[in-house]
C-alpha cells in the first residue's frame, strides 16, 4: 500500500457544516522504537498496550469557511502554545485531505490525566483529532470502509506524533514493517491480531509520576541523535529480534520471558541517549531507586511485576490484575515515596478510541 490510497476525492456539493468528537487513550510501548526516518518512518518496528484510563477528549466544529483556519481551546482555556504543532500537523496532512481547506476548525480539547502528569498526551491528543477529521471525510462520502477509515486515522496520527499511530485501536498495536507481523507497515499502526493470551488483555498499568515537569531534551531532539548513532545499527536489530520473541510471549503467556524483554527494551532505550552525542539522562534519583526497589520486590515476593520507561523519568509498573491487591499497596507504602507529591495514576489494557460525539 502507498500513500496515495489515503489522499481524498470528494464530491464539494456535500460540503457543510459539521461537528465530532473523539475519546482516545495513550500507549505505553513495550518493544521501543528510536529513530525514525522522513517524514515519521520509524527506524525499527515496535508493539504497545493501548491503555484505558490516560485519555484525550476531543470534539471539533467543522465551519465552512473561504480558507483553512482553526482556534483551540485546553481545558475551556485558550492555549497559544498548542498552536504550532497544530499548524505544522495539518499543513502534513493537507495533501491527504484536501477538503480541509473549506473549513475552519474550532479544536475543544482536555486530558483525563494532569497536562503536566508527565505522560506523553501527544499520542492520545493527536489520534483524538486525526479521528475527527476522518469523521469529517466519511460525513462527505469517504471512507465508507472501517477498516480504511482506522488505517487512514492512524496514518494522519503518525504525521502529528509517531507513537498517535498506536493510540487509534487497541489492546495492542505496532507500528513499523516486521517479518513476522501480518500487515504490519511504516505508514500507520496496525492492531496485532496473533493469539493474545488471557492474561494480558486485562493486564494493569500503574504510572508513577517521578517528575512532571518538562524533558529536558525533547523526544524529536532524541530520535535525531540516533543519527550516526555508533550503537543504532544494533539497536535496531534488537528490537526487531524482541518483537519476534515477544510476539512468541503473548501467545504462550510466559510472564519471566515477558519481564525480561520489556525491561531490557526500557533499558536499551535510555542507554541510547546515554551513550549519544550529545549525551544525556532523563533518568531522576528516585527513577533508578523505583527500579531497584521493583527488582528487589519481585525476586522476595516472586510476584511478576515488570517496569517500563518512556523517554522520561516516570516508571510505567505492569502486571497481571490478579496481582493487583498485593501490588498496590507496595507502591502506596514504598515506591510512591519516589514520587512527586506522592503521585501515581492507575490504569490498564483498553479497546482504543471511542467516538463521543
Amino acid at each position: 500500500m502507498t500513500e496515495d490510497v489515503f489522499k481524498a476525492q470528494l464530491n464539494t456539493s456535500n460540503f457543510n457544516d459539521f461537528k465530532v468528537g473523539w475519546r482516545s487513550p495513550s500507549n505505553i510501548a513495550l518493544v521501543k522504537y528510536w529513530g525514525k526516518k522522513p517524514i515519521q518512518i520509524p527506524a525499527n518496528a515496535s508493539l504497545s498496550f493501548t491503555l484505558s484510563e490516560s485519555c484525550t477528549s476531543t470534539e471539533v466544529q467543522f465551519s465552512l469557511a473561504d480558507s483553512p483556519s482553526f482556534d483551540l481551546v485546553f481545558e475551556g482555556k485558550a492555549k497559544p502554545s498548542f498552536h504550532p504543532k497544530i499548524q505544522d500537523f495539518l499543513d502534513r496532512i493537507s495533501p491527504y485531505c484536501s477538503f480541509l481547506g473549506a473549513y475552519h476548525l474550532s479544536i475543544d480539547t482536555s486530558n483525563s490525566f494532569p497536562h503536566s502528569s508527565g505522560i506523553a498526551s501527544s499520542a492520545s491528543a493527536m489520534a483524538a483529532l486525526a479521528l475527527s477529521i476522518c469523521s469529517l471525510e466519511k460525513e462527505l462520502g469517504g471512507l465508507q470502509d472501517e477498516g480504511l477509515f482506522f488505517q487512514k486515522a492512524s496514518f494522519l496520527s503518525r504525521l502529528g506524533s509517531g507513537s498517535a499511530c498506536r493510540s487509534v485501536q487497541g489492546p495492542m498495536m505496532s507500528w513499523g514493517v516486521h517479518p513476522e507481523l501480518n500487515n504490519s507497515s511504516d505508514l500507520y499502526g496496525s492492531v496485532f491480531k496473533e493469539k493474545l493470551q488471557d492474561v494480558f488483555k486485562s493486564y494493569k498499568d500503574s504510572i508513577l509520576l517521578v517528575h512532571k515537569g518538562q524533558k529536558s531534551v525533547s523526544s524529536t531532539a532524541g530520535h535525531d541523535l540516533m543519527k550516526g548513532h555508533i550503537f543504532a545499527q544494533s539497536r535496531f536489530e534488537q528490537a526487531q529480534i524482541h518483537l519476534t520473541q515477544l510476539k512468541s510471549v503473548l501467545q504462550n503467556g510466559d510472564l519471566e520471558h515477558f519481564i525480561r524483554i520489556v525491561e531490557s527494551e526500557a533499558l536499551s532505550l535510555h542507554a541510547m541517549m546515554m551513550s549519544s552525542h550529545p549525551y544525556y539522562i532523563l533518568m531522576q534519583p528516585n527513577t533508578l531507586a523505583i527500579l531497584h526497589s521493583v527488582m528487589r520486590f519481585r525476586q522476595e515476593t516472586k510476584i511478576p511485576l515488570c517496569f517500563t520507561l518512556d523517554a522520561g523519568a516516570n516508571v510505567h509498573l505492569l502486571y497481571p490484575e490478579s496481582f493487583e491487591r498485593q501490588i498496590l499497596p507496595f507502591i502506596e507504602q514504598e515506591l510512591s515515596l519516589f514520587c512527586e507529591h506522592g503521585a501515581f495514576l492507575s490504569d490498564a489494557v483498553g479497546n482504543g478510541s471511542q467516538k463521543i460525539v
